[in-house]
This record gives structure tokens, C-alpha cells and sequence, in this order.
């Protein structure tokens, strides 16, 4: 379905003559004089590094034409012009990527890839895992998602359309829905001026309805959990800023589980003439694919007056099984606010009836009772209207909200029911959706207020480009829209054999749930552990208590075993699904069963992989740091004891540093590693001196002098095997790419950093750091289009793999790194270090890019 307006047709848009809404014209498409913008970003100060670079905006908002700057619109974040076109449109990697060589290399492991496909979808009639025929298709349109963490998400993209959709627990729909819109009507002297879809497309459905909205008008602003699209009228001497806000709270673990979103219209009239300013929010019940089809659905209007606040709207009941919900489209009745609404309507048929509806009075009709359901492959939509006066040189303001209630679900497995956090607050019985409504409306302001409290230090500080700002929060959108779930955890999934070693086990599981979140949309695995050692900063810093439960939880996995013989796709080798004392690759599929059964990636027998158990060890002993929880420490510290045990198999010479395999064995899962290597090798050393620290707090002598005598001839082996007088080799094979550079080989001497250990003031290299991440953030962003689906990678031959990833979240350890600095910055010499760094906030004064000083790193 196309979510664009042709390059034609949008340039007959913005050079047409303004023109007012003809009544008889319902086709017609509006436009306004073409005046110069002035970029927020053209006003920041002229100190920021990187601040007045003109690349800030890029091309993104070349095409607007407007003059207005909308509504209290900030100015650091992600914003581009509705009537934008990317000229780069990359596709999905597939096996035309792959040179000759490699097919010929990997020609098993693809005709196992193939069987194992076929025998998934064509048997047993599920969705791969990793689906490498039917990959995901490139679409330039998303923007900031709808839904708290754990209750399902809806993005609504740049361009206004609603088109992702995750409310099945991490299956995703990338459906751009066409009843879902908003529409205006403006009113001069009881009658209507200027009714319009506020959308660029053109369907072929509801073709009553005014559609094609000049794109050249308008821009969509990103600053995520908020999201800004001003509308310049044109002709009416109009502007509205819709404001979109999701309860992403850091540190709040009740607001921040709710599925909910909160639309605010501001609208301001620069004119000299009192107008009726109505907007419209239409929503389809469902998708109008798959579940839809057997009918079935109903809506039904509500009014929940409570505490003197008042609101009104409609439920649109989705029953079909195995995970029924229920959405509420509802507006904020105030004294100066009228809310009306449409019960029912055909959302595929021409929409003539809500049209003329909405164009006769600027109100709906608002049939009583509720509808008929829905007959066998029919539609069924609804709408809510909101109708406020607009005084010559003044604005208004009109509030509505989405909610949806699908409180109990299951997995793919359809076995195990779990409830989904929120239920704690709003109740497990289906009818929460007035009620989410309600609260969402009346506390939309307490929530920005907080938002704003957590943003404000990083975004007042000038030594900060604007890039890395809108970087830094708009990549968090992964934690909710990660196909995220926050559950409540059963009471018999917490054997007492195994939790009675872990004192915090289960008072942390009971009271702050079970959280999993994919590698990603497209990669569909929950809590994939060696891609989590980089994403969990944001976790441990902005909720830490779902880092500790997400810890918990994969301390119970590793302690458990399936001896569960399968093949594995890339050696063929058959063996146990997961082997005890060995931290798990994933905590399983939600097309699955996920924490019953783990270890849903088949390509390689992880049991083997070098990096997992020592990640384990080092987020451990970071979390603790960070969080000076010393309950949690001594829970994982036998835990510890038993993954580095198993890792011993790994040093077969005794020479105190472990050996790679000679095949792919770490989290670079198509990179052959031989021999002693600077990945692997690093973070070995770096989770023995981790177990040395540990052993010292635990008062485990004997434990302390082991790991101590390991560390000095594992350091010893390390330099003489890899050091080349420049650098680390990447490995120890005859092979070219052992002499190559691997930049990650600084990872376990970064968490050795995070966790307050490591020699040296600073890892150096500061500001070539920022250049670098700062090329990432401008080609997939700007240039490349994939805002809110930032992939696992993009490669020069003009490909990408793996949409919307959980890696991209590891800014958060930029994030940390700078806070480290300000902290010791601020410090007195021989202050205790290591406190208040877990608010994901600082304290001390700033210090940017530029100010860090640049030093060689320090050998581990």
C-alpha cells in the first residue's frame, strides 16, 4: 500500500495558488504562498560543537515551504518535511550478496537453512525466527511509537499513517491502516470553510474523504517518547501541532508499563476572524487482514466521568482469540469542548456518510448503544470528534487518547497465560480501556513535566551536538517497541530448587515482573544475551530493576538444562538445545514458547561460544557497581562461579587466556576466529579481573588468589600472542584477517571502565568517537531513511540487514562514559566513586566531546 505522493504531484501542490475548502469539491487539495523557513536548528549557539552545521537539518526539511515553527516545538531532535522523498532506496540482504566463494563455503549450511525453512512454515505453520526469504521490505515512514514498555506498540509514522503494529506479543504487522487518520474541520459563521484528511495519500478507498494534504506545509519532529507534526492550513491563516506523548518514564515502573498515547492539538489562529475548529480521529477495529476476517467485532460508545474530569469516546472490541483486546479512541470533555462521535462504518467503502457528517455541522452524530458486530469479512470503524472555539489571534487546545486492553495473553505455543504488567494497575478483566483513557488525559501533563525533568540536562548542555541529542532518546524507542513484554510472573514458574540459593530472586521477579525484548523485529528472539551486553545500559540506567529481573531470569536459565538433541544449521552437528552452567544464547520465541523453552537460534551450538558466559560475569559485576544492590551481587556470585568453570574448558594450553575454536564462536556470528584473539580474549580477561573484585568483596580468599594468578598469565599471554607493537591482532590464524583491526576489542576494557575498574582517567579518543558514532546516526537517519528501524547493519553495496535492532540502544554507554567524567570531574580527590550514576542523569557539571581529553588507551 503506498504511503507516498508522487514527485508530480507534489510539486502542482506547492506551486498552485492558496485556494479555501469548496464544499462541492471534495477532492480538492489546498496550498499556501511559499515563504522561507528559519530551521530551529539555525537558532541554536554558535559554542555547540557541531551546532550550526547545516547538515543538522540536511535534506530533510529542504522541501518545506511553510513559515510556521508550530507549537513549543523543541529544537533538538529528528525532523523532516512531510512532502520529503529519500533518493536512496536500499533492500534487504539476501543471497544476491553473497559472492561465489562464500556460497560455495556455506552451501550446507544453506541447504540445511532451507529444510529447516520449509519444515517451519509449510509443517508446522509458524514464522521463522530469522526469515531470510522473506525478509522485511525497505519503507521509509516510521516515526515514534505509541504504548509504554511491555503492552504492545503502535507507530505512527512521519507521515501521520498508522503502520506498525506489535500487539501480539512480539509479532509484528507492517500495515499502514487507511481509516486510521485524523481529519480537520474549520467553521466561519456556521459554516464550513476547510474539511481535510491530515494525510498525504491518495487511497482508493474512503475516496469521499479530502485527501492529499500538501506535504510541503508541514514537518514531523521526533523526540522520543514525543513526537511533534505541524500542519500549516493553507489559506486559513491555521496552524496545528499535534503533540504525541507515551509514558516512557525512566525510573517509574507503573506509568511506564501502560498502553497508551495521548494526541494534543494545539491550534493557533493568526487571523483576525473567531473560527469552529473540529478535528477527527477515525480508527479502524483491527488491521483488516488476518484476525479480522471472521467479523465478529463491535463498537461501542463511553463516558467516564471521574475525580471532575470528563471523558468520552468509543471501544472498538477485537474478541477474536487467542489474545482478544479491546481499543479506546477517546478526547478530553472540557467546558470549551464539545465531543461527539460515529459509532460504526464501513472503512472500505467511499466514507460518504462520515464525511458529510463531519462537513454539515463540524460534529458527528453520536449514535446511542453499541453495533452490530461485524459480519464475515467486513469492516467495521469508528470515530471520535472534538469540536473547540478558536478566537481571532488566539488557540485552542483539544485532547484525545489511544488506549487498547489485551490484558491476557499467550505466546505462539499457546500454553502458558501470563498478564501483562499494567494489569497490576488497571485489572486483568478486559474492561480497562476507559479507565487507561481517563488516567492517560488527566495525567499527560505530569508526564511531559518528568520527560522534560530527565531530557532537560542533555539537551541544555551546549557542549553537545544536536545530532547525538536527538540520537541519544530517539534510539530508546527499541525498549518499548523491541516487540517489548513486561509480565507478571506465575508463582509455579519459580522452582524452589533453584530460587532457594537466590535470596532476591523472587521478591525482585514478583514485584518488577519478567521483561524480554528482541534482537530484533526481524531477528525475533527475546533478550538475545550477547547483543544485550551492548544494549543493557540503557536498562540498567533508565530501569534498572528490569536489568536486575532480566539477570535473575537468565541466572534461572543457565542453571537449567534441555538435553533435547537438534541439528544445528551452520556445522549440522547434532546436540542439546542448552547445556547447564552455560548462560543461554536467548530466552526463546514469542511464536514459541519463550522462558520454557530457550535457545531459540539454531544456526550455531552456543554452548561452544566464548563470549556469552563472560558477558554474564561483566554485566554482573556492572550492574552491581551501578546499582550498589550487594543482595544482587551475592546471588550471582555462585553463578559466576559456575559459567567462568565452564569457560576453563576454553584455555587448553594453561597459559591463562582462553582460545577461539576456529569457526564463528562469539556474537560476530560470521566471523571465523582462531586461536587467542583480542575480542574474546579481552573480555576473558577482563571478567577474570571482574571474579578477582567479586572474590574480594565475597571474602573468598582462595577464589580471589585463583582468578589472580589466571589474570597475571592471561595478561602475559595476551600481549606476547597479539600485541604487534601497534595494536592487537584480531586472532592468532595464518590467515589475512588476523592482523586486521577489530574495534571491539575494547569492550572488556569498556566495562571494566563502566564498572568504576581499569587503569587511566579516560579511554581516549574522545571526540573521534563522537565523528564516528556520528556517521552512523547521519546515514541511517538522514540518508538512508530508517528512522525508528535502525538495522543490525548496512553494508556498501547499498543494503541493509536485520530492521529496527536492539544494538543501536548502546549510545547509553556513550551516555555513561561522559557521565563517568563529569562524575570524576566533579569529584574531590579520593571521593568514593562509582554513586548516582544509574539515573541515566548527571549531577556534576558538563563536559562535552571536545572538552575530554584525548589519551592513549590502557592495556588491559
Amino acid at each position: 500500500m503506498g504511503t507516498g505522493v508522487p514527485a508530480s504531484e507534489q510539486t502542482r501542490c506547492a506551486k498552485r495558488d492558496p485556494q479555501v475548502y469548496c464544499p462541492e469539491n471534495a477532492g480538492g487539495t489546498e496550498a499556501g504562498q511559499v515563504t522561507d523557513l528559519q530551521s530551529p536548528e539555525d537558532n541554536r549557539p554558535q559554542s555547540e560543537p557541531g551546532g550550526s552545521s547545516p547538515e543538522d537539518s540536511g535534506q530533510l526539511m529542504a522541501s518545506y515551504e511553510g513559515k510556521a515553527n508550530g507549537y513549543q516545538v523543541p529544537p533538538f531532535g529528528w525532523r523532516i518535511c512531510l512532502a520529503h522523498e529519500f533518493a536512496e532506496k536500499r533492500k534487504p540482504f539476501n543471497a544476491n550478496n553473497v559472492s561465489l566463494s562464500n556460497l560455495i563455503k556455506h552451501l550446507g549450511m544453506g541447504l540445511r537453512y532451507l529444510q529447516w525453512w520449509y519444515r517451519k512454515t509449510q509443517v508446522e505453520k509458524k514464522t521463522p525466527f530469522i526469515d531470510l526469504i522473506n525478509c522485511v521490505p525497505l519503507r521509509q515512514i516510521y516515526g515514534c511509537p505509541l504504548g509504554g514498555i511491555g503492552g504492545g506498540t503502535i507507530t505512527r509514522g512521519w507521515r501521520g499513517q498508522f503502520c506498525r503494529w506489535q500487539l501480539n506479543p512480539g509479532m509484528y504487522q507492517h500495515r499502514t491502516v487507511i481509516a486510521d487518520q485524523f481529519t480537520v474541520c474549520l467553521r466561519r459563521e456556521g459554516k464550513t470553510v476547510y474539511q481535510q484528511v491530515l494525510s498525504v495519500e491518495r487511497p482508493s478507498v474512503l475516496r469521499s474523504w479530502n485527501w492529499g494534504l500538501c506535504g510541503y506545509f508541514a514537518f514531523y519532529h521526533a523526540l522520543y517518547p514525543r513526537a511533534w507534526t505541524v500542519y500549516q492550513l493553507p489559506g486559513q491563516n491555521v496552524t496545528l501541532t499535534c503533540r504525541q506523548i507515551t509514558p516512557i518514564l525512566p525510573h517509574d515502573y507503573q506509568d511506564s508499563s501502560l498502553p497508551v498515547g495521548v494526541f494534543v492539538w494545539d491550534v493557533e489562529n493568526e487571523g483576525d476572524e473567531a473560527l469552529d475548529v473540529s478535528i477527527m480521529f477515525s480508527m479502524r477495529n483491527g488491521l483488516g487482514v488476518g484476525d479480522d476476517a471472521p467479523g465478529g467485532l463491535w463498537n461501542e460508545p463511553f463516558c467516564l466521568e471521574r475525580d471532575g474530569e470528563t471523558v468520552q469516546g468509543l471501544l472498538l472490541h477485537h474478541p477474536t482469540p487467542p489474545n482478544p483486546y479491546t481499543m479506546a479512541v477517546a478526547a478530553r470533555l472540557t467546558a470549551d469542548t464539545t465531543v461527539t462521535h460515529i459509532t460504526a462504518f464501513d472503512p472500505d467503502s467511499t466514507g460518504q456518510q462520515v464525511w458529510q457528517d463531519l462537513l454539515q455541522d463540524g460534529q458527528l452524530d453520536s449514535p446511542a448503544g453499541q453495533s452490530t458486530p461485524s459480519q464475515k469479512g467486513v469492516g467495521i470503524a469508528g470515530a471520535v470528534c472534538v469540536t473547540g472555539k478558536l478566537p481571532p489571534r488566539g488557540q485552542c487546545r483539544l485532547e484525545f487518547s489511544l488506549a487498547w486492553d489485551m490484558p491476557r495473553i499467550m505466546f505462539g505455543a499457546k500454553g502458558q497465560v501470563y498478564y501483562r504488567r499494567y494489569t497490576r494497575f488497571f485489572g486483568r478483566d478486559g474492561n480497562a480501556a476507559p479507565a487507561l483513557s481517563h488516567y492517560a488525559l488527566c495525567r499527560y501533563v505530569d508526564w511531559e513535566e518528568k520527560i522534560s525533568a530527565w531530557q532537560s540536562p542533555v539537551l541544555d548542555d551546549r557542549s553537545l551536538p544536536a545530532w547525538y541529542k536527538s540520537a541519544l532518546f530517539n534510539e530508546l524507542y527499541f525498549l518499548a517497541d523491541g516487540g517489548t513484554v513486561w509480565l507478571e510472573v506465575p508463582e509455579d514458574s519459580l522452582p524452589d530448587e533453584l530460587v532457594g540459593s537466590m535470596c532476591q530472586l523472587r521478591p525482585i521477579l514478583q514485584e518488577y515482573g519478567r521483561f524480554g525484548y528482541l534482537e530484533g523485529q526481524e531477528y525475533r528472539m527475546y533478550n538475545t544475551y550477547d547483543v544485550h551486553f551492548y544494549a543493557s545500559f540503557a536498562l540498567i540506567m533508565l530501569w534498572p530493576k528490569l536489568e536486575l529481573s532480566l539477570q535473575y531470569d537468565m541466572a534461572l536459565a543457565t542453571l537449567r538444562e534441555d538435553l533435547t538433541r537438534r541439528q544445528y544449521l551452520m556445522s549440522g552437528v547434532m546436540a542439546p538445545v542448552k547445556r547447564r552452567n552455560v548462560i543461554p544464547h536467548d530466552i526463546g520465541d514469542p511464536d514459541d514458547e519463550p522462558w520454557l523453552r530457550v535457545n531459540a537460534y539454531v544456526v550455531h551450538d552456543t554452548a561452544d561460544w566464548k563470549d556469552l558466559n563472560l558477558k554474564f560475569v561483566l554485566q554482573v559485576y556492572r550492574d552491581y557497581h551501578l546499582t550498589g544492590d550487594q543482595d544482587f551481587l551475592r546471588d550471582m556470585w555462585p553463578v559466576c562461579l559456575a559459567v567462568m568453570e565452564s569457560e576453563m574448558k576454553f584455555d587448553k594450553d594453561q597459559d591463562g587466556l582462553i582460545e577461539n575454536g576456529g569457526y564463528a564462536d562469539q556474537t560476530y556470528d560470521g566471523w571465523i576466529t582462531t586461536g587467542p584473539s583480542a575480542y574474546c580474549g579481552g573480555l576473558w580477561l577482563a571478567a577474570v579481573a571482574v571474579m578477582v573484585q567479586m572474590a574480594v568483596l565475597c571474602g573468598a580468599k582462595d577464589v580471589q588468589d585463583k582468578f589472580s594468578s589466571i589474570l597475571r598469565r592471561g595478561q602475559e599471554a595476551y600481549e606476547r600472542l597479539l600485541w604487534n607493537g601497534r595494536y592487537y591482532n584480531y586472532d592468532c590464524s595464518p590467515q589475512p584477517q588476523s592482523c586486521s583491526i577489530m574495534s571491539d576489542q575494547c569492550a572488556g576494557q569498556w566495562f571494566l571502565k563502566a564498572s568504576g575498574l581499569g587503569e587511566g582517567d579516560t579511554e581516549g579518543l574522545t571526540w573521534e568517537g563522537f565523528q564516528t558514532a556520528e556517521g552512523c546516526y547521519r546515514t541511517v537517519w538522514e540518508r538512508l531513511g530508517l528512522a525508528f528501524q535502525t538495522p543490525e547493519a548496512y553494508c556498501q553495496q547499498r543494503v541493509f540487514r536485520s530492521l529496527a535492532y536492539m544494538r543501536p540502544l548502546s549510545i547509553w554507554a556513550m551516555q555513561l562514559a561522559l557521565q563517568q567524567q563529569q562524575h570524576k570531574k566533579a569529584s574531590k580527590p579520593g571521593a568514593q566513586q562509582g554513586t548516582g550514576l544509574g539515573t541515566g542523569l548527571s549531577t556534576g557539571p558538563n563536559l562535552g566531546p571536545k572538552e575530554a581529553t584525548a589519551k592513549p588507551k590502557e592495556a588491559l
